[in-house]
C-alpha cells in the first residue's frame, strides 16, 4: 500500500463517514478499517511474518500471517482474501473463518480490526517488499516467544494473541 491509496474513514460505530488517503488518515489519527489473517497449516502450526523495514507502522516487527487496510468500498472479508494473496501468495483451501473484531483504539492505530483464520496446505511465498522473514510455529512456542520477547511483536499482534488465548473468539 502507498500513502496515496484511498480508504474509508469511519465513525465510532464503524460506519463510513468519508474517504481520505492512507497518509492523511494516519497523520490525522482517524478511524479506519483493517484485517489480520492467521494462517494455519494442517498440523496446527501458525505462520507469523516479520514486517518489512519500509513499513510506516511497526517496521521490522513480527505480526500476524497477513494484514492490511480495507480499501475504499471493500468488505472486510474481501480485504482479508486480497491480503492473503498479495502478501503470502496463498488462496485459503477452505472459507476464511472470522474469529473476532477489535474496536478502533490507540493500541490498534485507530483501526477497527477483523481477525480471520485461514487453513492452507499450499506453500507460503512471502512478498519480499512486505515481509522480510516468516516462520511456522506451534501455538505454544509462539506464546513462549511472545512472553520472552514482547518488544519484537506489533501492538496489534499482542491484542489478537491475547484475545485468542482468552478463548473469546466470537465475532
Amino acid at each position: 500500500m502507498t500513502a496515496e491509496e484511498v480508504l474509508d474513514v469511519v465513525d465510532e460505530d464503524d460506519v463510513v463517514v468519508g474517504t481520505a488517503t492512507r497518509g492523511e488518515i494516519h497523520r490525522r489519527g482517524q478511524r479506519h478499517r483493517a484485517v489480520h489473517v492467521l494462517v494455519y497449516d494442517r498440523a496446527g502450526q501458525i505462520y507469523v511474518q516479520r514486517r518489512s523495514w519500509t513499513k510506516d507502522c511497526s517496521p521490522g516487527l513480527w505480526d500476524t500471517s497477513a494484514a492490511g487496510h480495507v480499501d475504499h468500498g471493500e468488505t472486510y472479508t474481501a480485504a482479508a482474501r486480497r491480503e492473503l494473496a498479495e502478501e503470502l501468495g496463498v488462496a485459503a483451501s477452505e472459507p476464511l473463518q472470522e474469529l473476532f473484531a477489535l474496536t478502533a483504539a490507540p493500541a490498534t492505530g485507530n483501526e477497527f480490526v477483523r481477525v480471520y483464520r485461514a487453513l492452507t496446505s499450499a506453500p507460503v511465498v512471502p512478498d519480499p517488499h512486505e515481509i522480510i522473514d516468516g516462520r511456522w510455529l506451534e501455538p505454544a512456542a509462539l506464546t513462549r516467544w511472545l512472553s520472552g520477547e514482547p518488544e519484537v511483536f506489533t501492538r496489534t499482534f499482542h491484542l489478537i494473541w491475547q484475545q485468542l488465548q482468552s478463548g473469546t473468539t466470537a465475532a
